[in-house]
Formats: structure tokens, sequence, C-alpha cells
């Protein structure tokens, strides 16, 4: 089974390994039904999903009523206001065939103009709040990509006290020294304020480029296991984060299974080596 830990404040002991249900956008009901008899043969009991990924929270709704209490659930809206947000939300419950989610999160909010529309006055925040209230939502959380990230989501914990944030993490991005003194500035942040940090794009190997896309992630992802077991373990080596899985759900076993098998952390030195065998790229330039 795959250890648990407190996730940020919320009193949820999550598995470590996070399911990223972008996996379920292109799949059929079967698949995903195999998928979920997977995450709870492996003990993964919190499913993160999003209004965008495809039919992902329509393959999680059939789930929902025997599972619901297995996992904690989170999804995530890209609207910026509250009014579309809000619908957004309410169109996600539908979905999912539940009466509340237990994280909601501002997805992908790292353009500038679009957090002062989002954070502002009739913006998403505002229906993250009253969903709190009302008891739609139980936590709120902020995600995001790209090599800005990292800055954007200390300025969004300097406007409001999210539970959870959620980004880029793996050997090489954390090459690139300006995103790993971000990275570390707010883990550092997160920590002091109990707040749960979730990470994506572990198993990042290079952009795609002219290479067919054989995998459904937006990135061409490690497949050997020996590979997969160092970039797994590289993360699950920070007891403060959390690995969000990868979006592919012929990949995902051997994540999990990665994860189950967690002593120790690689060193730089075995870490840089993968990088060189695998020809490895960081995602964003």
């Amino acid at each position: 089974m795959i250890a648990k830990a407190l996730f940020g404040r919320t009193g949820h002991e999550s598995s470590r390994v996070l399911f990223g249900a972008a996996a379920l956008g292109g799949v059929t009901q079967a698949e995903a039904d195999r998928t979920l008899d997977l995450l709870l043969q492996y003990g993964i009991n919190h499913i993160d999903t999003a209004a965008s990924y495809g039919d992902a929270e329509l393959r999680i709704g059939p789930w929902m009523a025997q599972h619901r209490k297995d996992f904690f659930l989170a999804t995530k809206t890209g609207k910026r206001t509250y009014q579309e947000a809000w619908d957004e939300l309410r169109r996600s419950l539908e979905r999912l065939r539940v009466d509340s989610v237990d994280l909601w999160q501002l997805h992908v909010l790292v353009d500038p103009e679009e957090w002062e529309v989002a954070m502002g006055p009739g913006g998403a925040l505002e229906a993250c709040i009253e969903a709190r209230a009302q008891g739609l939502v139980r936590f709120i959380g902020v995600t995001g990509h790209g090599l800005t990230v990292a800055r954007m989501h200390m300025r969004s914990l300097e406007r409001f006290d999210f539970d959870a944030v959620l980004l880029p993490y793996n050997y090489p991005l954390m090459q690139n020294p300006q995103y790993a003194a971000d990275f570390e500035a707010l883990v550092a942040m997160c920590r002091e304020r109990n707040v749960a940090v979730q990470t994506i794009k572990s198993l990042c190997r290079r952009p795609w480029g002219d290479r067919p896309h054989t995998r459904a992630t937006w990135y061409e992802p490690l497949e050997e296991q020996a590979a997969v077991d160092k970039a797994v373990h590289w993360v699950l080596g920070r007891p403060e984060l959390f690995l969000n899985s990868v979006g592919d759900i012929y990949v995902l076993p051997k994540v999990l299974d990665a994860a189950t098998r967690f002593t120790q952390r690689p060193t730089d030195a075995e870490m840089a080596a993968l990088v060189a065998e695998q020809e490895m790229a960081p995602l964003f330039a």
C-alpha cells in the first residue's frame, strides 16, 4: 500500500500519490472502471479532477454512489468571474453525481490579468468563498503551470488563505535556479501556514516535439520502470509534497508500483545520470 500523510490543514490523511484524473479525460467507462479497481488496490484515497479534463468528471460520477466515502474529491474551475465559476461548479457537481466536493481549486491561475479578475470584486474567488459557506466545497485551492507559477501562488496566498496549491515539480525543472528558488520559497510559506503542496509533471521526460504522441499526457513521459522509480522516489523523498499521478491510465500502474517501493530519495548523481540516460529536458523553457 502507498503511504499516507495529512493533507495540509484539512485533517484528511491522503495517499502520498493522488490520482490525477486528467487520465480519464478520453477513456471509456470500462477503462475508467478498471482504473478505479487499481486505485482501490493500491489504497489511493484522493482524486484530483477538473471541469476542463474532457469526460473525466463523467467517468468518476458512476463511482461515487458506492465510493464517495473512500475518496477526498477535488475538482477545479478555469473560469475567472463569479457567475461563470459558480455555474461551472454546479455542472461539476452534476457530472460527479455528488452534493459537494472536498476541494475546489482555481485552475491555472498564473496570468496576471486573469489573476486580477479572479481575485477581484465579482471574481471566481468570491464564488469559492460562497460555495464553502453553503457547504458545496470544504476547502479552496489554486493551481498552475509554467515558470512563474510558484511566484504567482505566493501572491495568491498573500491575498487569500488557500488550503492547497498545485504546481510542477521534477528534477530537470528544479535545475532552473529561479524556479527552484521560487519553489522553495513557496514550500516554506506553505509549511508555515499548513497549506498542502501538490506536485505535477513528475514523470515528464521531455516535450513531445515532432515525435508521435503515443500517450495521453501533454509531455512525453518516462516509461521504463527503473526510470519511473527514480522520478517518483525523488518527489516522494520530500515528505511535505504530494505527487499527482500521471495523465495516462496505461502509465499509471508503473507510478503506483514505484510508490509502494519507496524507501529513500535518489541522489543528485543518480538523477543527473537518469537525465542523461533518458535524454530528459525541461517542459517549460
